[in-house]
């Protein structure tokens, strides 16, 4: 007769009163240390270099892990460097794979970016890092449009990667066209790849501009470069100056509602709350800040140890608990106000007065 299954939870309360005062966790870290259920880890298993500053890093997530991100979507990765963590997320330019081990992102060293020269030319195979959930509705839809329209520029060609991936792994490809700028042809990534699926896939038409000798994307030259272009659902991701002259290409054109945008830069655009005094009860600090100031930057002003990982909302390192008082969320205008709530004080600013409890 064949023993009944006992549920993992039990074993592992099972596993905690027999290992207090360590939790199960602890043991387990020592055999491997992705097993771990109080946060989410990673190992790099391989970095592989693109171009001379790019580089796609293989990655094998650990527990908690879901192998069903969306194509299009970007992850929080989180790695030591010298004795912080810190976090940046990074558009994942595999295609999903419910049945697969790995991750893929790919990143370019940036000449200001500390942890991407450190990913792309410091980081050896082996790395555990964090990570975080993949997030993002710069996606494919599913099913995708029949006629699409990509434009990107630099590394922003790592989200749409994992988009053509993904119609190419279905066999499904549309009628797709692809404006890529890159200063040269050396910088483009993935542009070997880029070039077998342009041959495997009748429908995929490829554009390439090398701004070092072509200069800047004009926007008139949508007409020739895609005549449809009108008719076609786009997706744009690059730059910060190429996506605002796109952006108001499209709203003059009164096409606003088919522009999908993906920024590798957090915008708190949202409105801002309306200022007051910061409280910061354990330490007996406080601070009068105006609505445009987040709580972070308040506690840092107020000469308080203030907990930060990413300051992009990504990795949840700063959360304090929001005693009493509201604070606004910068990105999307949300407001918290209950006792004892948890919030992100990277991108959350006060709404009058409040208290929190550090």
């Amino acid at each position: 007769m064949a023993s009944p299954t006992v549920p993992w939870s039990r074993v592992r309360r099972a596993g905690w009163t027999l290992t207090t005062p360590l939790d199960p966790d602890d043991y387990l870290r020592l055999l491997n240390p992705l097993w771990t259920s109080r946060e989410l880890r990673g190992r790099v298993e391989k970095v592989v270099p693109e171009t001379d500053d790019a580089a796609t890093l293989v990655l094998r997530p650990g527990w908690g892990w879901r192998y069903d991100h969306r194509p299009g979507q970007y992850v929080g990765i989180g790695i030591q460097v010298d004795g912080r963590f810190q976090w940046r997320s990074y558009s994942v330019s595999s295609p999903p794979k419910r049945s697969g081990r790995t991750i893929a992102i790919t990143v370019r060293a940036m000449p200001e970016g500390l942890l991407s020269a450190h990913l792309v030319n410091g980081l050896e195979p082996g790395t555990v890092v964090r990570l975080a959930l993949p997030e993002g509705d710069f996606v494919l839809p599913d099913p995708p449009p029949r006629k699409m329209l990509f434009l990107v520029g630099g590394s922003g060609i790592t989200p749409v990667m994992a988009m053509l991936r993904t119609l190419d792994r279905r066999r499904t490809m549309p009628d797709v066209v692809l404006h890529y700028s890159s200063p040269t042809p050396d910088r483009m990534i993935f542009r070997e790849e880029l070039a077998t699926l342009e041959e495997r896939h009748e429908g995929l038409t490829i554009h390439r501009l090398h701004t070092d000798t072509d200069g800047m994307l004009d926007l008139a030259d949508l007409d020739t470069i895609c005549p449809d272009w009108r008719d076609r659902d786009t997706w744009a991701c690059g730059p910060g100056p190429m996506l605002d002259a796109i952006t108001g290409h499209y709203e003059e054109a009164g096409l606003a509602e088919q522009l999908h945008l993906e920024r590798f830069s957090l915008e708190l655009g949202g409105e801002g709350g309306e200022g007051g005094t910061i409280t910061f009860r354990t330490s007996g600090k406080s601070v009068e800040v105006d609505g445009a100031t987040t709580v972070l930057e308040a506690g840092e002003q107020a000469g308080v140890g203030m907990p930060y990982g990413c300051r992009m909302g990504i990795c949840h390192t700063c959360t304090l608990t929001l005693v009493e008082g509201r604070v606004r969320d910068l990105r999307s205008g949300d407001e918290y106000a209950q006792p004892n709530e948890q919030v992100q004080t990277c991108i959350t600013a006060a709404v009058g007065d409040c208290t929190l409890d550090i």
